[in-house]
This record gives C-alpha cells, structure tokens and sequence, in this order.
C-alpha cells in the first residue's frame, strides 16, 4: 500500500473544498492501493512563509515547518483539492508548497479541481507549471468539476455525476502506477 496525502487547499470561511476533498478521500480508500490521510491547509494553518534558510537546506527553525515537514516527508503520492481564485489555485496551497522542496520530490501528483464555468482548470494549469520546480510530477488524468455547488446536497455532501466518477477513477488508477515508479526512482538514489 502507497501513502496518499490529499492535500484540501482552501482556507476561507464558508469553503466548500472539504466535501471535495471527502468524496476524493473515499474513493482513494476504496481504490485499494492506498493508505490515505486528508491534510485540510485551514486546520494546519500555516503562516506565511517565514523560514530564514531556503527549504533546500532542510534547515528548519520553527516547530510548524518541522511538522509540516514530518506529514509530508512519508507521502508517496500527493492528490491536492483546488478551488479557483482570482484564475489560479489558493494562497494557502503555494505557500505550503514553498515551506518545502526534498519532501515533495520524485513524487506523483492528482489533481482535483472545482469552480464555476472553467471547473478550476485554469487553477490546474498554474499548478501543474509550479509543481515540476519541486520535481513532483503532475498526472495528466485529473478531475474538473464545473459549477460544483449543483452537486453538493443538503446534507453537505458531494453527488457527483457518473463521468466526474468515471473521471476521478482513471485518476486513480493512473496515480497508483506512477507512484510505484516514482518509489523506484526515490529508491534509487
């Protein structure tokens, strides 16, 4: 079994990136080849970056870097949940993202995306320009859910339709492949 981080990248009051993120979470577990925990950025509430060394040289002074740190390092694989804000992805996410480099490394990234007409795919494509830096690898196959809120019942939680299921399947499947060649590649040191 893999490690799966899912990775809920809003922090904002009233957010819906939670129900997102449970529906991806559920499938992961029901997927079988993994292991998964959620990572919800508003509950680790990471300050704005403010580490004096570059994350490069892991020489981390504070106790939320370290613990950042600590939660991401045993990940094999990595699904991040997206919103779109302003034509890109989260604050929040880019700065966790930027707290880290080795941690991240030659490691496979899902992507889930939500918003209004364009899905978030324009929240996609900046992220999959950031994450090659930190030599992750961003899967091809990804989720976009356009107008998200039809989907989300009363009760809170995510309906979604049979092609966004079909959709976050293939994702699945294909992050379960590149992460066990990633691992050979990080074994492989």
């Amino acid at each position: 079994m893999y490690t799966l981080k899912i990775i809920n990248s809003t922090v904002r009051p009233g957010r819906k990136g939670p129900i997102i993120t449970s529906w991806i979470a559920d499938l992961a577990r029901a997927h079988g080849d993994f292991n998964v925990e959620v990572l919800d950025l508003a509950e680790i509430n990471l300050p704005l970056m403010n580490e004096p060394a570059h994350p490069y040289l892991r020489q981390y002074q504070h106790d939320h870097t370290k613990q950042w740190s600590a939660r991401i390092d045993p990940a094999d694989a990595f699904i991040f949940v997206t919103a779109e804000y302003n034509y890109n992805y989260p604050a929040a996410l880019r700065n966790a993202l930027e707290y880290l480099s080795h941690e991240w490394a030659y490691k496979p990234a899902g992507l889930v995306s939500y918003g209004g007409l364009s899905g978030g795919t324009r929240a996609i494509n900046g992220l999959k320009a950031d994450l090659p830096t930190l030599r992750m690898v961003p899967l091809m196959e990804m989720v976009s859910i356009p107008f998200f809120n039809q989907y989300i019942s009363e009760d809170e939680k995510f309906v979604p339709t049979e092609s966004t299921t079909k959709s976050a399947e293939v994702l699945l499947r294909e992050l379960a492949r590149w992460t066990k060649g990633m691992k050979a590649i990080r074994e492989n040191k």
